[in-house]
């Protein structure tokens, strides 16, 4: 058949017949049942010839060695799109059902609606899937078949909210009620009885309350709309768990929509219902006057209809309607009740697709807005579990995103059974297995943004922490081996560990030895604590370091009030403002000022504390006061000119500048005068926003 051509669906029903002769599906039902039942449905929604073709030629899928030329060749391209589309929908799908029933689709609805949405190049594809779940739920309901029950749990999760979604009423009482009686079997049956009647019976009722109606406005000049809307079982159910009613005190069992052309005739049709029928006053509802939260407008009374038994009626003008049956952003939120994880986005897809249904395809591709693309891919672990990652995610991220071991672990990858390199861009509905070393180590170049292995701000940062975490381990090992040393210059090498850390106010032996590879404890400081009875000597006052003069204003310091002392910044533990302080006394240098928690003054004996006194910060607010810092990065060309722009642009002189390089990471440290802590935090602050920096801290 010609693009052009009007398909004939006579025509490939007799073409299909031979090829689906025999074959069923694994629900056990015949291929070529399966297909006319999932026509007749759509058809019922929507007249479109090139989306019944697809329907009844999905499966000739796995008939043909070239299915897409033979659909495009007899078919056109639009028919052949899709088929096409549909096969992959429905493949990840499967996948997403689980080989080993460890993530199945009714445990990640979420997850699972939106990688469908996103692997929907022409979203008509969802009314295909819809329409076959609801086939394959009447072919259970038909021949009592096994697995209903699981089939049931997977279409309340999924696919009978993007009925809702959707508007598709039709499908989406049908698909929920199948699903309840599969899941729920006993609960079905006792609504099922209390009913009292049989949905045929209470769509006659209904219909007999319409006419009744109709006639009434006609006879009163009031142009309307009515229609009857029986409530169904699942509905029903989730009314009496939601609000814990018995069924007896349930009055919208059924229900009349009358739709009108004004507000004005809304209350006046009202008035005349009410003043026409028996009503039940205490379930007036005007949430026209005062609508929803999500913006749902409506009349709502309940009157004894003719039978005797409660009816609703629900009264609105025509804008009301198409906002309530198709507001994206009020109707199916209210329904449902759920909370949307993404965002804003999914309701404009929906959105789209209303629009999309209305249109005849015949334009060569369906139109995807600018605004639709989706920020994240939806890719699939071989268990079939979904994960969501940000857009231009890496198998690393992947990794990541499972386990950060899994991450640090990490050597290569396969997508859909493929070898892939670690920094190819994953799409949605791809399956991603990763190949992992036994000894984690995540690589340098992970962090080089023009590599592209990662592109989760998750992801970097748990390569930054191992980092952080090695760096920190290195300067422990340094330090337990500086201590050792240490031990056996002063001859004390029996002592343990344990207890020294103890004696020297550490929580435990890592924090002395990191301590001790940081360069803030030193032998005097161990040797002090381990001879507290040994006799002052010059080198234990030489410990006990002073600043030397910066050519501006050092930081005034007060002794016990009086600033008129000789006093000078301890070198070890360099203190400013507003750190808390103590004074040394020293011979011939006036007073040492220390930080309190310094460890050349923790560990200092008895007759050291003797020589303490009180000081306190001046006011001077045009002091300055010498602080080391320490910067660890990646190296790179103008690094060291980023750093010392904000020293500039801080007004912060430099007073010493020195680095080193450790494992291909580049270690600066800096002498800077500052006039208190507030200037350091905010320098600090700003160098760790530089690109390939690791780390900035106060040494």
């Amino acid at each position: 058949m010609a693009e052009s051509s009007t398909i004939n669906l006579s025509e490939i029903r007799r073409l299909i017949e031979p090829l689906y002769s025999g074959l069923k599906l694994h629900t056990g039902e015949s291929v070529l049942a399966h297909a006319e039942g999932v026509v007749d449905i759509l058809r019922g929604i929507r007249d479109d010839e090139d989306l019944l073709a697809a329907a009844y030629l999905y499966y000739v899928w796995g008939q043909l060695k070239n299915p897409k030329e033979w659909l495009t060749q007899h078919f056109g391209k639009h028919v052949c799109e899709l088929v096409t589309n549909l096969k992959v929908v429905n493949d990840v799908t499967e996948k997403a059902r689980s080989r080993e029933g460890e993530a199945k689709i009714s445990q990640q609805p979420d997850a699972v609606r939106r990688l469908l949405l996103a692997l929907c190049q022409d979203l008509r594809v969802v009314l295909l899937r819809l329409a076959s779940r609801l086939q394959t739920l009447r072919y259970f309901a038909a021949t009592k078949a096994p697995g209903a029950s699981e089939y049931g749990a997977e279409t309340l999760a999924l696919y009978s909210p993007l009925a809702n979604r959707l508007g598709i009423w039709q499908m989406k009482w049908e698909l929920e009620d199948l699903s309840l009686r599969f899941t729920e079997p006993e609960t079905y049956h006792k609504i099922a009885t209390a009913l009292e009647e049989s949905r045929e019976e209470r769509i006659a009722s209904i219909e007999e309350a319409v006419k009744s109606i109709q006639r009434l406005l006609n006879t009163h000049g009031i142009m309307a709309s009515v229609s009857g809307r029986p409530k169904h079982i699942y509905s029903i159910w989730k009314k009496m768990q939601k609000k814990n009613l018995r069924f007896e005190q349930l009055y919208d069992v059924r229900a009349v929509r009358i739709i009108v052309d004004t507000v004005e005739k809304c209350y006046e049709t009202l008035s005349l219902i009410q003043g026409s029928f028996e009503v039940l006053s205490k379930e007036f509802d005007d949430y026209i006057a005062k609508p929803k939260p999500n913006g749902y407008q409506s009349l709502h009374t309940v009157i004894v209809g003719t039978q005797g038994k409660p009816l609703e009626i629900q009264i609105r003008t025509r804008a009301m309607h198409d906002f309530a049956e198709l507001g994206v952003a009020a109707h199916w939120r209210y329904k449902e009740g759920s909370k949307r994880k993404a965002g804003e986005r999914e309701e404009d897809r929906v959105a789209w697709l209303r629009q999309m249904l209305a249109w005849k395809s015949d334009v060569e591709k369906t139109p995807t807005p600018e605004q639709l693309k989706d920020e994240h891919v939806y890719v699939l672990t071989p268990q079939g579990k979904v994960l969501d990652l940000v857009s231009g995610s890496t198998p690393v991220d992947f990794a990541y995103q499972l386990h950060t071991e899994l991450g640090h672990r990490c050597r290569g990858a396969k997508v859909d059974g493929q070898m892939v390199p670690l920094n190819t861009k994953l799409q949605s509905g791809q399956t991603v297995e990763i190949i992992t070393g036994k000894v984690g180590a995540p690589s340098r170049d992970w962090l080089n943004d023009e590599l592209g292995f990662l592109a989760s701000p998750r992801s970097k940062t748990k390569v930054r922490q191992w980092f952080n975490a090695q760096q920190t381990q290195a300067a422990i090992n340094e330090g337990r081996e500086r201590i050792d040393k240490d031990l056996a210059r002063i001859g004390k090498t029996v002592i343990k560990l344990e207890d020294l850390a103890k004696k020297l106010g550490f929580d435990s032996v890592d924090d002395l030895c990191l301590a001790a590879g940081k360069d803030e404890l030193g032998q005097k400081a161990i040797e002090n604590v381990l001879s507290p009875a040994a006799e002052e000597t010059k080198d234990e006052e030489e410990s006990l370091q002073v600043t030397k003069k910066s050519s501006k204003k050092t930081g005034k310091v007060l002794v016990v009030g009086v600033d008129s002392l000789l006093t000078q910044l301890a070198r070890c533990c360099h203190p400013v403002p507003p750190d808390e302080i103590v004074g040394f006394v020293t011979r011939g240098r006036g007073v040492t000022v220390h930080r309190a928690d310094c460890p050349n003054i923790r560990n200092l004996d008895e007759r050291g504390h003797d020589r303490l006194i009180e000081v306190s910060w001046s006011k001077d607010t045009d002091a300055v006061f010498p602080v080391e810092i320490t910067v660890i990065a990646q190296d790179r060309v103008g690094l060291l000119k980023d750093i010392t722009e904000i020293f500039s642009r801080e007004k912060q002189s430099v007073v010493n500048m020195s680095s080193t390089r450790s494992k291909g990471d580049y270690h600066m440290h800096f002498t800077i005068e500052i006039r208190g802590k507030e200037d350091l935090n905010r320098t600090l602050a700003s160098i760790r926003e530089i690109k390939s920096v690791y780390s900035a801290r106060r040494s």
